[in-house]
């Protein structure tokens, strides 16, 4: 039992995937990446609506070999990311030499604002690394259409929006890239896992062998393992290292339970989403922010945002001072801890450089003045009134 009366997370692993493992091993005796693996890139990839698909054991892993990828590519550059973002990527982009250039964040998606993203484009720029937080979709035509015109990667970070939708596609098919999680509490899970995303054929055959300590031997394509083979003719064929990779691949039971997962994932997004406007249409619009961009959505988590009035230290020590009492579990300024800026691997990298945070306000009051807590499938609508009566009830 919770010791909460409305935990943050639910877990979602349920009955029928401890069943479809056990079936599994009770017929299988190879467990490290094989059949299964394959088997579910495929079906994710048919899900997502994308070419290719390369199964990895987080989606941080997956943001990882995505930055990697661009490693191949270029030595040194600038990478926009959004100050609202999971460590992970901001992180992939400073371990692999690039250096990180914020933007603020939009308050009614969360996203990286469009016009702060161009304005903050130049000749060293090689990709803008966006974030779709929470379930939002934070993409346009107009900056998909300027990335384009300059030739700049887009990598879309979709660890916490599965499913989500843009101009009637998932979000996850607009950049070169797209990185997905599934972890235990999120959309979908295969206990840990991510994936990458791509329909760009040479980018799979490189993020599968950075996937796999750089072995030419994981790569798909016969041709591309062939050229090696030839070139490097005083090697084992089984030990060509082609690039500095990683060793990030999941297991066979992951991929059972994702395959099984995989069945019900669009009907959990649905009541999700159900739960998330049900949430906000009882919520106070006098104290709280209401008016998101919903076009799209696929919510992983019920987002309490206050309105300019309440943005005060008083009343947020009042909210979280009686959502403890309550037994509703809560985290401060959204998933990654709110502003990047103000982390210390951030500090430290810029050594301790002060940036003007006037120029990051939303993220500021998201930082300070934020809150998501759980939000689940199971979730009925009683007691959705029961949480936001306490929420509208502090003063």
């Amino acid at each position: 039992m919770s010791k909460f009366f409305h935990p943050l997370m639910h877990n979602n692993f349920s009955r029928s995937d401890i069943t479809s493992v056990k079936n599994f091993l009770d017929k299988s005796k190879i467990l490290t990446s094989n059949k299964k693996v394959k088997e579910f890139e495929k079906k994710w990839s048919k899900w997502q609506g994308t070419k290719y698909s390369v199964f990895v054991n987080s989606g941080s892993s997956a943001n990882l070999l995505s930055i990697a990828y661009l490693k191949t590519i270029f030595q040194s550059g600038e990478i926009i990311v959004p100050t609202l973002t999971w460590s992970s990527d901001v992180s992939s982009v400073i371990n692999s030499g690039f250096k990180p250039v914020f933007v603020d964040i939009d308050l009614k998606n969360l996203g990286a604002i469009e016009n702060e993203i161009i304005k903050k484009i130049n000749k060293k720029t090689i990709a803008v690394f966006l974030t779709h937080v929470l379930g939002f979709n934070c993409l346009s035509l107009k900056l998909i259409k300027y990335l384009k015109s300059k030739k700049i990667i887009l990598i879309e970070d979709c660890c916490e929006s599965h499913g989500a939708k843009f101009n009637k596609k998932k979000v996850g098919n607009f950049g070169l890239m797209s990185n997905f999680s599934f972890y235990y509490a999120h959309h979908m899970t295969t206990i840990e896992g991510g994936m990458v995303c791509t329909n760009d054929k040479k980018v799979y055959e490189i993020i599968r062998m950075l996937r796999g300590h750089g072995l030419v031997r994981e790569a798909s394509s016969k041709s591309t393992r062939d050229k090696f083979f030839k070139k490097y003719k005083d090697l084992n064929d089984q030990f060509i290292f082609s690039l500095p990779g990683y060793n990030v691949r999941s297991t066979e039971i992951n991929a059972v339970i994702g395959i099984n997962q995989l069945k019900s994932l669009s009907l959990n997004i649905s009541k999700r989403n159900k739960n998330f406007t049900f949430f906000l249409k009882n919520l106070d619009k006098d104290k709280y922010l209401t008016d998101f961009n919903l076009y799209g959505m696929s919510n992983y988590a019920l987002i309490i945002i206050f309105n300019k009035k309440y943005r005060k230290i008083k009343f947020r020590n009042k909210f979280e001072k009686i959502l403890t009492t309550k037994k509703i579990e809560f985290r401060r300024g959204m998933a990654g801890g709110g502003n990047q800026l103000r982390q210390p691997y951030v500090r430290d990298y810029f050594k301790n450089k002060k940036h003007n945070m006037k120029s990051y306000k939303n993220s500021e009051i998201v930082h300070f003045y934020s809150y998501y807590i759980g939000n689940f499938p199971s979730l009925t609508e009683k007691k959705i009134k029961s949480i936001c009566k306490i929420l509208n009830d502090v003063n």
